[in-house]
């Protein structure tokens, strides 16, 4: 199978191109070439950027038995493949994201026929959006769709949520407390990117995909915020010191974070993966909460050599902390 990437190193999307390199798959990847993990052997590298037309367009000399979009994050973006690729791919498959269902959900346990609404993140409306140009299309006739809804997907990084990942992964080393949302207690999905992998190769080129929205995460199953939290500073060796502050607080001190925390994580969320099940057959998580962390903290201890604190932003932490613990 002659699979595209356009991606292909981040954070999901490194364990995918392995796991199609085990299934024999030969794999060409559009990026910027910064990766500086090994990839699959006889992997072809085109390196170019998404912004410069001239080099994206290139890739519209050849057919691609699949091509995999990581990389596009609203309607125009999948426009211009559609128009790059009809004709050209037999599968054209499309990284959206579970943070287009509405919120907060009718249900915490959600399936691909919940509203695909969100109101409060304008990344997860574009996603919504780009989803309909695309299904348009393929009603059409015009190119084959496969819809894949990832929910919180992990492999180098620590989640954020007040804070980027690596700003807590900072904290936790400084032995700083970090900001949990809410009482930390709502479950929350959490998927490692080798146990996403897996069922995801087994979509490219799969005649029952196309036409249909899926979503991929762990089953039925979330951890808590503080067991990932806890897990995390195990991951680097220190001691986790978590501090609550009502998700309306941060918000409201700090509106930018409406869409990561109202527009997703405030909520709790259980997917039911049952479709995709009927598509690709079953699949199982292997990798634990405490060895996926482990694996990823050592990427982390790795950035931290050169990471830069941003000062302004651990200085809104702290005196949000502060006021928390003021009031106990």
């Amino acid at each position: 199978m002659n699979t595209l990437y356009i991606g292909g190193t981040g954070e999901i999307s490194y364990s995918c191109i392995h796991a199609g390199a085990a299934l024999g798959h030969k794999i060409t990847l559009f990026n910027r070439g910064r990766c500086t993990e090994p990839l699959p052997p006889g992997t072809e590298q085109i390196h170019g950027d998404m912004a410069d037309n001239a080099s994206y367009r290139q890739l519209a000399s050849r057919r691609w038995d699949v091509v995999c979009q990581f990389r596009a994050y609203d309607p125009p973006a999948v426009q211009r493949d559609i128009d790059l690729f009809a004709g050209k791919v037999g599968q054209y498959l499309f990284i959206s994201s579970a943070s287009v269902y509405s919120k907060p959900p009718q249900s915490y346990v959600l399936t691909e026929d919940h509203p695909a609404d969100n109101k409060f993140w304008a990344y997860s409306k574009n996603k919504s959006l780009a989803e309909e140009t695309l299904l348009a299309a393929h009603r059409a006739g015009n190119i084959p769709v496969t819809i894949l809804r990832p929910s919180h997907t992990y492999h180098r990084n620590f989640p954020g949520i007040a804070l980027p990942g690596d700003d807590n992964a900072w904290r936790l080393l400084h032995g700083k407390p970090v900001i949990i949302h809410g009482d930390g207690t709502s479950l929350w999905t959490y998927t490692h990117a080798e146990d996403f992998a897996r069922p995801f190769v087994r979509l490219l080129g799969n005649a029952g995909a196309l036409g249909e929205t899926f979503h991929l995460t762990h089953h039925m199953f979330g951890y808590n915020w503080n067991q990932i939290y806890s897990a995390c500073a195990a991951a680097l060796g220190v001691e986790a010191k978590l501090v609550h502050i009502a998700t309306e607080t941060l918000v409201r001190a700090k509106p930018d974070l409406q869409g990561n925390l109202l527009g997703d994580k405030a909520w709790p969320s259980l997917f039911d993966n049952s479709k995709i099940k009927r598509v690709v057959g079953e699949f199982s998580p292997t990798v634990s909460l405490e060895q996926g962390l482990r694996g990823a903290a050592v990427h982390i201890r790795k950035r931290m050599e050169t990471h830069k604190a941003d000062e302004g932003l651990h200085a809104w932490a702290d005196r949000m902390i502060a006021a928390q613990q003021a009031i106990h």
